[in-house]
């Protein structure tokens, strides 16, 4: 038996015959409550009337009425206000509580169902017959998914604004510069950010020169002997702000350049950023204004400085051609940085508005082509934009990949039909 499927069973009201307490109280569910997804009790505000008194309060679900000593509810007091214990079997007494045993309450056939069910081979366990499901079904829950994903995001926020204090530009400056790296060097620009300060590269942010040499410089790529005019103005200003500032230095060899698209590489990435420094400032204080997908991208729309237009690398020449930093990547930027932060200062303000400004953010970039979209799309269901495929990763990540089909609206859905 399954802790899972017997929540699944309390959720969905699928108890049969008459309920009693093992001392043999009638038991009536009134409501079952709400699931917690946090800590603590499994269910949250459920009524249940034992013989004849109404009881309001929280339920705890095990397979075995042990479970509650083994894993130390009597010592937490985020059970105090348990009401019922709910358990398959019960096996040792639990004093003080009332248990419901639910063994021979449902139909046992149900469990032989979902695990058949969680075990099918394929992708997901539902791939099969998700397409099956209506439209609105998918979508309200698609809305659930993304917002559970930016609440799962704001932790690595919060953590952000703790080290510094609260400092929501910093936040997103040191966000920006890991989802620059795209997967491959997402470490070294976050080890970048980490030793060159947002507030640094502001005091010279009307300098773009002076910001390119800090960024270059901590980069560790000035590291070397140089015999074009560019490369050795930003040693010189390097030299100036290191010694201004303190700043240190990071192994070059943390940059990978092998594998990568030339428009990717670090160098170019580097410059871009030195130009959204120079040209926006209080870059998060512009998003917080911001009202359209177009204003944002507007932010990162910036080319390198000129002499990356005949290079990818240093000293290495090679056919001119402009390189900005392109829509894509500006997408990317969005969904990755600006949403989460947005959200996460939407949620923190107590001001829902900001908090659907960014989820709209999501529904106006097209969706995210990667292993995940593809594989739901195979499956019949296709992400419409960011917001679905941004849900879909979540979904997919905390639900489908896991086998959590009866924690899932569209598992459990998909359960009762069959």
């Amino acid at each position: 038996m399954k802790e899972d499927f017997l929540n699944y069973l309390w959720e969905n009201r699928l108890l049969k015959g008459r309920l009693e307490t093992a001392d043999g109280l009638e038991v009536e569910v009134v409501k079952t409550g709400f699931r917690n997804a946090d800590s603590g009790p499994d269910f949250l505000e459920a009524q249940v009337r034992i013989g004849t008194t109404l009881w309001a309060g929280n339920v705890e679900i095990h397979v075995k009425s042990s479970d509650w000593n083994r894993h130390g509810h009597m010592w937490d007091k985020a059970y105090d206000n348990v009401v019922l214990h709910v358990v398959y079997e019960q096996d040792s007494a639990t004093p003080d509580l009332p248990t419901l045993v639910l063994k021979g309450h449902f139909d046992e056939s149900l469990f032989d169902d979902y695990h058949n069910f969680i075990n099918t081979k394929g992708w997901i366990p539902c791939e099969k017959s998700v397409a099956t499901v209506q439209p609105f079904t998918w979508l309200s829950w698609l809305d659930r998914m993304v917002a559970e994903r930016l609440e799962r995001k704001s932790v690595s926020v919060v953590k952000l604004l703790n080290a510094n204090k609260n400092d929501w530009e910093d936040a997103f400056y040191k966000l920006m510069l890991h989802y620059f790296g795209l997967k491959v060097n997402n470490e070294a620009f976050e080890y970048l950010s980490n030793i060159l300060p947002f507030r640094t590269l502001q005091k010279h942010a009307d300098n773009l020169l002076q910001v390119e040499a800090m960024l270059f410089g901590c980069a560790g790529l000035l590291e070397r002997d140089f015999s074009e005019a560019y490369p050795l103005l930003l040693q010189r200003e390097f030299a100036v702000m290191k010694a201004k500032f303190g700043l240190l230095t990071m192994p070059p060899e943390r940059w990978k350049f092998m594998r990568m698209r030339p428009g990717n590489f670090p160098t170019l990435r580097l410059s871009q950023i030195a130009q959204i420094v120079h040209r926006s400032g209080n870059l998060f204080s512009k998003i917080r204004a911001a009202d359209k997908v177009e204003t944002l991208r507007a932010l990162f729309d910036v080319p390198t400085s000129d002499y990356w237009d005949t290079h990818y690398r240093f000293e290495a020449v090679s056919r001119k051609r402009p390189k900005h930093l392109g829509v894509t990547t500006a997408d990317v930027l969005i969904i990755n940085a600006v949403v989460p932060l947005l959200f996460h200062f939407g949620c923190q303000h107590a001001d829902p508005s900001v908090c659907e400004r960014a989820i709209g953010f999501l529904e106006n970039i097209p969706a995210e082509d990667n292993a995940v979209t593809r594989h739901y799309a195979a499956c019949g269901v296709t992400a419409r934009n960011a917001m679905h495929s941004q849900a879909m990763l979540h979904l997919f990540e905390c639900y489908c990949k896991r086998r959590q089909c009866l924690k899932c609206r569209i598992g459990g859905l998909l359960m009762k039909g069959s």
